[in-house]
């Protein structure tokens, strides 16, 4: 049993400080905290930051940086005697290869980020643009009200930017409807979405804007608690949102300002996973309703964004809904869309909403090579066919396609990739990154990954036979979306390049 008093909270924080878990160190934990030792050891060995001790390099195996190579550079670094290991995407798909050094630092190998937009005044968040530090659009939120500042994310038809594209007023006003006074605003800075690099640049190039946006939120929402849930391989943009924090205090000095770091687990980008997280507990999502805006963090009403949406925010304030709602092309407002893989310049670019691959691509210096495939929005968006070059890069229209624009994470293939071993690369991943709590994508992403591994080196393709009903039963029996769409590499990649999954020879 916890004992009375127990400070659960401080699980994570603690194991973080000790250099991860071990006996002595979960003993001491359990002594300080009243958390039972069995509670420690399950929560930080669901962590990969904490779950082992000792200090490692971590090679991203994503999909962008093993196009680029990282399977090769993780070899090279074994031979030289580094301890090394294999992690999920990293969030420097624009450098890739990349890899954590022991203190948890970039260091990347690929070429350096160039494609960011220009300075362009008429961008909401204008990444190429100086330090937008004033604060002037929460002054004028507090001029105006909240009802005011409500009904300006209403008209702006403000969708959320982190995967589910979800109305963003609707979840303002469920908080602010609540008879609980006591209410948190979250930011979801887990940034983890393989392909997915956007928050990263809004925290390094315009944090106060982000800022900004988060406050904006919990004035109108009536709330006093910020807290700002970071992953825990992002150490710059942690040192750079402290630095910005420190800069703006008294600016947002009537909001207290928490920040915690993620443990490196993908799931917590599922905002009930993400609560459990802070909560220090086994990042595993949550039976839904209660939502967060009823129910949420320490079980209040809590309104969560990604850093994106709550960037999008100042704006909004400063020049109206209708002015953001009309810079769209198919759906309103500007997008950050993440581009890399086989492109001449990967990068971040904030442009309209609805684009085409080929615009998006021109921005990004070209095709590099010839293109065959391109995954819209990372593993949760399968595969497309070059031949949907012209279909909008937006919401709507890309799950009519039957995949989704989720962050923009958009990764582009060339004829001179494997599909088969593509797709079995983004297996890997949701393999890895399954939280383990259902057991249709528990037991069927390992599944999947072994029977395109069978394939692949047997080439058998009767090892996909039961392959679609698998999918079936992880879409329908799964409490996240993790494992609702953990088979869409796998149904796209046979459904579009048939021909990758035809009879091969032994591999």
């Amino acid at each position: 049993m916890q004992k009375k008093g127990a400070q659960r909270e401080r699980i994570l924080h603690l194991l973080e400080e000790e250099g991860g878990v071990t006996e002595d160190v979960v003993r001491r934990i359990s002594l300080e905290t009243g958390v039972p030792e069995a509670d420690i050891w399950g929560t930080g060995l669901f962590y990969t930051l904490v779950s082992k001790p000792g200090k490692r390099v971590r090679v991203c195996d994503g999909l962008s940086c093993r196009i680029k190579g990282s399977d090769e550079l993780f070899s090279k670094l074994r031979d030289a005697g580094k301890e090394c290991e294999p992690v999920s995407c990293l969030g420097q798909c624009d450098r890739a290869p990349a890899t954590l050094d022991e203190d948890l630092e970039q260091v990347c190998y690929g070429v350096e980020a160039r494609g960011i937009v220009p300075d362009d005044p008429e961008l909401p968040m204008n990444l190429g643009g100086p330090v937008r530090d004033s604060y002037s659009s929460l002054a004028k939120a507090r001029e105006t009200g909240s009802d005011a500042v409500i009904a300006e994310i209403e008209a702006a038809k403000l969708q959320g930017r982190g995967g589910a594209g979800f109305p963003a007023h609707i979840k303002w006003k469920g908080v602010r409807g609540q008879k609980e006074t006591e209410r948190y605003v979250i930011c979801n800075a887990d940034e983890a979405e393989p392909g997915t690099f956007k928050d990263r640049e809004i925290i390094l190039r315009q944090p106060h804007l982000l800022l900004e946006g988060l406050a904006i939120a919990a004035y109108a929402v009536e709330a006093k608690d910020i807290c700002i849930y970071i992953r825990g391989e992002f150490t710059s943009e942690r040192r750079m949102i402290e630095k910005a924090l420190e800069a703006a205090s008294e600016k947002i000095s009537d909001f207290t300002w928490t920040i915690y770091n993620g443990h490196g687990a993908y799931i917590c980008g599922e905002e009930t996973a993400l609560i459990e997280s802070m909560e220090g507990k086994r990042g595993m999502p949550r039976l839904k309703p209660p939502y967060p805006t009823e129910y949420g963090f320490r079980g209040k009403p809590t309104l969560m964004h990604n850093v994106e949406t709550a960037a999008c925010v100042p704006a909004i304030v400063e020049r109206g809904g209708e002015w953001f709602k009309d810079l769209g092309k198919t759906e309103p407002g500007t997008k950050l869309y993440c581009v890399s893989g086989h492109v001449n310049k990967p990068g971040v670019f904030e442009l309209p909403l609805g684009v085409t691959l080929d615009e998006l691509v021109e921005v990004a210096g070209g095709y590099d090579g010839e293109p065959v495939a391109f995954s819209p929005g990372g593993p949760s968006s399968g595969f497309l066919p070059i031949s949907r070059r012209d279909v909008p890069l937006d919401f709507g229209h890309l799950s009519k396609e039957g995949s989704m624009l989720g962050s923009a994470g958009l990764v582009v293939l060339n004829d001179s990739v494997d599909m088969a071993k593509a797709t079995g690369w983004q297996l890997d991943f949701f393999e890895r990154e399954s939280c383990g709590q259902c057991a249709p994508c528990r037991i069927g992403t390992r599944y999947l990954r072994r029977q395109v591994d069978s394939f692949i080196g047997e080439g058998d393709p009767d090892a996909l036979e039961f392959a679609e009903d698998v999918g079936w039963e992880m879409e329908e029996g799964s409490i996240c979306g993790l494992g609702m769409v953990a088979a869409k590499p796998l149904e796209s990649a046979m459904k579009y390049f048939p021909e990758a999954f035809g009879s091969r020879s032994k591999q």
